[in-house]
């Protein structure tokens, strides 16, 4: 066995995974050690990808050259887009995915690479002399020399289950924890937390009866990747939805003196926007109903995973609970819902690199980090992958800034905010979500892809040809204009305002309730003009670029203020204490994120306009 490597990656969930992809592509010897190698990236919680920010993350993850949306889109069987109702910068994908096809196309993947080895075994030790990481040691006696090591242990650093009053260590339910890593980086100096996240019970579909539940059909064209021949094969599945009541409610609360959540039995902080049904009865305690979804596990299985149900009340409560719900009253129980306690590391701990700022070469991404979700720690984990290559090779660094992406406002956040709970993305964390919606991912992050070597000239060549044609598309509708005889039948079909006289298709576009696509195939004179764009995601980009114009370009000028700050460094060694003028929170905060630059340290909790102000007196002359 070669026991030398340019980089090792500890853990193969969706972070794990993403990092020895990327590293390995631009060519990296990598080795990806796994404690199950039959359960990579597996879906440990909902078997969906996407959501609200977090669909945007994997359509730039799969533009910068990833993986998660090309096996998304493999074996999906359920998609949808979700607040189509809202402005473009809200869009946001979701789709179900087939639980075990999902690991399984995963595995199929990585194996293509040549660079990428893989391994199953446990690291229960880094080799770190001297501050500088030299290799890793495994549980089974293995030792392998590296040059930079990313950490993606997800939930099972000192994982501990509740269900009741039952406790037992495990990283998942079924599987072992990980001990030992933890307990060296404390001595380093790292600073570890504990944080709780959960999962519902699984439901045998057989015994549901689906006639009382609301039905969501799938939409048959959804995707996440850019590449246009990753398609699944797979068969298409509804999903449903249910709403608890008042007795479900009365049943829950039976058992709230055995929850572990309730009794203090769990130490560590749960995710807010996604809390446990008794979490949810007790904090709401006005509302007689809670919406739930009941989503498909797979093609070929009658499992069904209950969204919006987690929790960790005794096994009975839960059965009991489930039955008094209208369509469950037969309902029967796969395996019952857990929540999971695991140490997290503090990311204002690591540079925007996601490289560790005590240890060099040491990488850091996914819940780890103390984020939650499989999209976030995706997006960590080809960010941690990329440095660590380019860092390896001595290469500059890659930064995503948060006008570029949502990898960019997720790591941002995380490394100069820190967290006190599950950190998720939502769209109302970007403050330039018109610039960084998902359908021009694409637009953003192909040609960073192509300049570090992730993305090839065959993909490129394909974006260039498509970002071609929104502009001719965009051109003739801003000079094309249309006489009424031709639009008003249209306009007249939608209840919208008719046109007295000749206009400009682009005056016409900015009307709320146009869509350009049914405005083409209506009208048979303006459909001949554009017949040559035939694809979808063209005519809605280019919808898109002109009905929003005027705020993208307010949002590009804010943007460009914004950036300013960015560019006047500062030393991370300096001595906040020299400045008496700062105020004790920040000289507090700014010691110990040390950030490096006026933009960063801007963007700290507790360091004050007037802070900066200071900082700027001094750095920015």
């Amino acid at each position: 066995m070669i026991n030398r490597y340019d980089i090792v990656v500890v853990g193969g969930g969706h972070a794990g995974c993403e990092a020895a992809a990327a590293a390995a592509n631009l060519g990296s010897q990598v080795l990806l050690i796994s404690m199950d190698l039959t359960k990579l990236a597996q879906m440990s919680c909902n078997p969906a990808i996407g959501g609200v920010g977090k669909g945007q993350i994997v359509r730039e993850i799969d533009a910068i050259g990833g993986y998660t949306g090309k096996v998304t889109d493999l074996t999906t069987i359920h998609f949808r887009m979700l607040n189509t109702s809202k402005g473009a910068a809200m869009w946001s994908p979701r789709a179900q995915c087939d639980r075990m096809m999902f690991s399984v196309e995963w595995r199929k993947q990585l194996e293509k690479i040549d660079n990428l080895f893989l391994l199953q075994d446990e690291v229960i030790k880094l080799d770190i002399s001297r501050n500088k990481v030299k290799g890793v040691f495994t549980k089974s006696g293995n030792y392998f020399e590296t040059q930079a090591i990313v950490l993606t242990n997800g939930t099972f650093l000192n994982g501990l289950i509740h269900i009741g009053k039952t406790s037992f260590e495990g990283g998942r339910i079924g599987e072992l924890p990980s001990k030992g890593l933890s307990d060296q980086l404390r001595e380093i100096g790292f600073e570890v937390g504990r944080m709780k996240t959960g999962t519902p019970a699984r439901i045998d579909g057989r015994s549901v009866d689906f006639s009382k539940l609301i039905e969501q059909k799938t939409d048959q064209k959804g995707k996440f990747s850019f590449n246009k021949e990753v398609k699944t094969l797979l068969n298409q599945k509804s999903c449903f939805i249910a709403h608890t009541n008042k007795y479900v409610h009365e049943e829950l609360k039976k058992g709230f003196s055995d929850s572990p959540l309730f009794s203090g039995t769990i130490k560590g902080v749960g995710p807010r926007y996604c809390p446990s049904i008794e979490d949810k009865v007790h904090t709401f305690w006005q509302k007689e109903s809670h919406q739930l979804f009941l989503e498909p596990d797979g093609d070929s299985t009658y499992e069904m995973y209950l969204n919006g149900f987690s929790s960790s009340l005794p096994i009975d409560i839960q059965t009991n609970a489930l039955k008094l719900i209208e369509g469950f009253e037969n309902v029967r129980i796969l395996r019952p819902g857990y929540a999971i306690e695991y140490d997290y590391f503090q990311p204002t701990q690591l540079t925007h690199t996601l490289e560790s700022k005590i240890v060099p070469y040491l990488y850091f991404a996914g819940q780890i980090n103390g984020t939650t979700g499989y999209e976030e720690a995706a997006g960590q984990g080809i960010i941690a992958g990329i440095n660590a290559h380019l860092k390896v090779h001595g290469k500059q660094e890659l930064v995503i800034k948060r006008d570029v992406g949502y990898i960019g406002v997720m790591i941002d956040d995380l490394v100069t905010k820190g967290v006190d709970e599950p950190y998720r993305v939502f769209t109302s964390r970007a403050e330039f979500r018109i610039l960084i919606r998902q359908d021009n991912a694409d637009e953003r992050f192909t040609p960073l892809g192509y300049s570090i070597g992730l993305v090839s000239e065959e993909e490129f060549s394909r974006f260039n040809h498509k970002y071609r044609k929104i502009v001719e598309l965009t051109t003739l509708l801003t000079t094309l204009s249309v006489e009424p005889n031709d639009i008003n039948p249209y306009l007249k079909s939608i209840n919208s305002s008719m046109i007295t006289q000749r206009k400009k298709l682009k005056d016409i576009l900015l009307r709320p309730e146009i869509s350009l696509k049914h405005m083409i195939v209506f009208n048979a004179s303006l459909e001949s003009k554009l017949i040559y764009i035939d694809e979808d995601e063209i005519i809605e980009n280019a919808e898109i670029k002109i009905k929003y114009q005027g705020y993208i370009e307010k949002e590009k000028i804010f943007a460009t203020k914004y950036d300013k700050f960015e560019h006047i460094t500062i030393n991370p060694e300096f001595d906040y204490s020299r400045f008496e003028s700062l105020s004790t929170e920040a000289r507090q905060k700014l010691s110990k994120i040390k950030p490096r630059t006026i933009g960063e340290a801007q963007r700290i909790p507790g360091v004050s306009p007037s802070d900066i102000n200071v900082l700027l007196v001094y750095f920015g002359r």
